[in-house]
């Protein structure tokens, strides 16, 4: 799988080597990486009673330190109740309806990416392990063909850039490979937590092409490409970049 990404082993590189040394250290020194803000906030939350159930995530799942550890890693996986892939995000909202019986957590909200991110934090230095359900093969095909098809009026794909261009400069910045190891990070440019489907959006914007709403099953299905491109790079969650 992973040399039909264009990338062989030594040429894999988590989007963090392209960052100046300055940003590498506000993302490696916990006291500066203000995505740790967003980790502390989604500790509360698992902490907390929610819904008609009045029950706390932890209440089910314990110490998240304990029980949440490759969870990230592995996700997207498949899910027996929607009968296709579903990522953390998802997860998390399907598991407040199911066990808490609460409302699902706007996408991009504080209390989505924070939760998000606590839990893909206890995965940080970890490698990415895609899961290998036959079930989500056909999905994560939808994916590659996703990341490969040109869209927009400037007629470009993902891989126009990450595969064919990363390492080059475009507007100042270096073109990095896509990785999504880092997800939910802090952008410097948002001054703020964000998850991977946000990222997604900008980009198909960027090429002047109408983007896929938050949640979009094309969404889930380019995570679950970009995870297998992504493969054996450690978990950084909050990851920071520029």
């Amino acid at each position: 799988m992973v040399a039909a990404t264009g990338l062989e082993n030594g040429e894999k590189r988590s989007g963090f080597d392209f960052m100046t040394p300055e940003t590498q250290a506000l993302q490696t020194d916990d006291m500066s990486n203000p995505g740790m803000l967003w980790v502390l906030q989604g500790e509360q939350l698992w902490q907390q009673p929610e819904g008609r159930a009045e029950i706390a995530c932890a209440g089910c799942h314990g110490d998240a330190g304990q029980t949440m550890g490759g969870v990230a890693a592995r996700y997207p996986a498949f899910d027996e109740a929607i009968g296709r892939p579903i990522d953390l995000a998802g997860r998390i909202n399907s598991c407040r309806a199911a066990r808490q019986r609460a409302e699902p957590l706007a996408p991009e909200s504080d209390e989505l990416l924070a939760l998000t991110t606590y839990v893909a934090h206890q995965s940080r230095g970890m490698p990415v392990a895609p899961a290998t359900d036959a079930r989500i093969a056909p999905f994560r095909d939808n994916g590659r063909r996703l990341f490969q098809s040109r869209i927009g009026q400037l007629d470009l794909s993902c891989a126009s850039c990450h595969d064919a261009n990363w390492g080059r400069r475009l507007g100042g910045s270096v073109i990095p490979q896509a990785h999504p190891n880092g997800y939910p990070l802090y952008r410097l440019e948002w001054q703020a937590v964000g998850s991977l489907q946000r990222r997604l959006r900008n980009c198909m914007i960027g090429v002047r092409a109408e983007p896929f709403a938050f949640g979009a099953p094309e969404f889930v299905d380019l995570e679950l490409y970009l995870m297998e491109r992504a493969r054996g790079l450690p978990i950084e969650t909050p990851g920071v970049r520029p």
